[in-house]
């Protein structure tokens, strides 16, 4: 899910995502085999998300092409967005907020005068799993932070998410000294419903750009 400001829509931010997914491929394993939603199930909520009036899609939206031998038990499908509305993201919700185990992508622009709406549509997700707040906005990024109840949330200007280092506590690196994964501390930690905050907030070095995703 991914709720855009219009600042980031006019800074081309959507180009950028496009961009990025065309790098994508099964040759260095960016994309691959999707274990628990097969194409029909993909291609349904695609199709489904697409009725949603002046729903746009943005790039994918079916069945992998290149020649693959991946099972069709499992999925092999584009990388996907498609973007929506705010006021039709609150009409369709439920459809909208499905959690979809795949590289699929709900995106939905928003204005300064939407963001109570914004913060109400995150704490009404089902499972309020890891999230990342991208802004360099000092107020900003604690109104958000401090009425919203995600997990882990990367917070700053790269806000880059992924939740598993902090919530699941891996340990150092494997060392079994490190007590991590599966220990009873390990399990405590995660499923007493801490809050982690992860910022970030630069600079950005001179020249940075992503990198690639092998």
């Amino acid at each position: 899910m991914l709720f855009v400001h219009e600042n980031w829509i006019k800074d081309g931010i959507i180009d950028k995502i496009t961009n990025l997914q065309k790098r994508r491929k099964l040759e260095d394993l960016t994309i691959g085999p999707i274990l628990s939603w097969d194409n029909k199930r993909l291609q349904n909520q695609t199709d489904q998300l697409l009725k949603i009036n002046g729903a746009k899609l943005l790039f994918g939206g079916k069945p992998l092409t290149t020649k693959h031998n991946i099972p069709e038990v499992y999925g092999s499908f584009q990388p996907t967005a498609i973007q929506i509305s705010l006021e039709e993201f609150v009409k369709n919700f439920d459809l909208c907020s499905q959690e979809v185990f795949a590289p699929f992508q709900v995106v939905v622009p928003y204005s300064d005068k939407d963001i109570d709406t914004v913060i109400k549509c995150c704490n009404n997700f089902s499972h309020h799993l890891t999230a990342g707040l991208v802004s360099n906005d000092v107020r900003f990024l604690n109104r958000v932070l401090g009425q919203t109840v995600n997990g882990v949330t990367y917070s700053g200007i790269r806000a880059r998410t992924t939740g598993a280092p902090q919530n699941h506590w891996f340990g150092p690196c494997g060392d079994p000294r490190g007590a991590g994964i599966g220990t009873k501390e390990a399990i405590l930690t995660v499923w007493t419903t801490h809050r982690e905050i992860v910022r970030d907030v630069g600079p950005i070095p001179e020249g940075w750009t992503l990198p690639n995703p092998t």
